[in-house]
């Protein structure tokens, strides 16, 4: 007999929530989605991972083929492509399990378990798991719901959401900031470091002449009590001279340096353990975009230099027209800020290409 297989079924905390609401029938997947919802058949099951707090959460077992049917179930997007399910567990956020504890059990944490490159394979619904994965989710879900173990839930990574938008080149997904915003005053030494070199880049791209754009969520936040929104040549709109896809990348984009309508240098900043969601951007930016002339860096501690330039030339950045490696540079911490110091008494009157000066490319030594 044939084993059923495993196919994994996002849900946001608050697409989850209204689908709880429901009599739990039915779950959907975007329109784009249908050749593969219709692989979906009776028997299988689906696994139930939340996004932004990464925890699965129940397990559903379809009980029909793939049908259409645009019915209104969630708020904000329809999910056409829909299967009849059935309960088989479901977990409170609290007692959900979370991934890394399978880190040891499932396939997708591959030969090092510390790295985030997992995080790729949870970005897209319905993908078709192995079935040895799905069975160690599935009884570890059925253990906690025999045995629950309640975890505090951050509530700010409930609010995050992961964007995902139709464009002429598929299924978009727009990360959030994996550091969600919080006030100074509960600010962690990471955030605050964060923080302290986004400042830094967007005074640097103020003193240097730029018009500055800082992502929304971040611009409230404060480096040794100096506010980002107080540094002149803040801008408050992006130009809008793309599609909504673009866009949508282009605000959660740490840092922007603009000359009039024109986009001159964006950057990242990667103190976290992941440095995925980032790149990412990035990543999806030039796709979008491939005529965009923009200058793109990565900034990041010198320990994890080498974790930058192992992630940028991954096989899923390295094999597109433009190879994110080629067109993305690495700056670290301590030279941005010993430069910056140094070049204070006369910041005003440095050139743009000050910034290049600061970074380095990232090596490839190919396949």
């Amino acid at each position: 007999m044939q084993k059923r297989k495993y196919w994994l079924d996002l849900f946001s905390p608050q697409t989850w929530e209204e689908f709880l609401a429901t009599d739990q029938s039915v779950s959907g997947f975007r329109e784009s989605k249908w050749k593969t919802v219709q692989r979906i058949q009776p028997g299988d099951y689906l696994i139930c991972y939340l996004t932004g707090v990464s925890r699965f959460v129940g397990m559903l077992e379809v009980t029909s083929e793939a049908f259409v049917d645009s019915t209104r179930i969630w708020k904000n997007e329809t999910f056409p492509a829909r299967v009849k399910v059935k309960p088989v567990v479901i977990l409170s956020l609290e007692t959900a399990v979370p991934i890394r504890q399978l880190q040891d059990r499932i396939s997708i944490f591959g030969s090092e378990p510390t790295s985030n490159s997992w995080s790729g394979h949870v970005r897209g619904s319905p993908t078709l798991w192995k079935v040895s994965d799905g069975e160690a989710v599935f009884e570890a879900l059925v253990s906690a719901e025999e045995n629950p173990v309640h975890r505090p839930v951050d509530q700010r990574k409930v609010r995050t959401r992961l964007t995902t938008i139709e464009s002429d080149k598929g299924p978009v997904t727009v990360p959030e900031d994996d550091d969600p915003p919080s006030p100074p005053a509960v600010a962690t030494k990471e955030t605050s470091e964060h923080t302290e070199i986004q400042w830094l880049l967007a005074k640097l791209g103020s003193d240097i002449g730029f018009d500055v754009w800082v992502a929304t969520n971040d611009r409230n936040r404060e480096a040794n009590g100096q506010p980002i929104n107080r540094i002149s040549r803040i801008k408050d709109r992006l130009p809008r001279q793309f599609d909504e896809v673009t866009n949508r990348i282009i605000e959660h984009i740490d840092v922007i340096w603009l000359r009039g309508n024109s986009y001159a240098a964006a950057f990242e900043i990667e103190k976290s353990t992941s440095i995925y969601s980032g790149l990412l951007r990035m990543s999806d930016l030039t796709v979008m975009q491939p005529n965009l002339k923009i200058a793109l860096y990565i900034v990041a501690p010198e320990d994890r230099r080498d974790k930058v330039y192992e992630e940028i030339t991954r096989p899923t950045f390295r094999i597109r027209e433009t190879p994110l490696h080629t067109v993305c540079r690495y700056i670290s911490f301590d030279t941005l800020r010993d430069q910056i110091e140094k070049v204070q008494p006369f910041i005003s009157y440095l050139r743009a290409d000050f910034i290049e000066s600061l970074s380095d490319e990232v090596p490839h030594t190919g396949d």
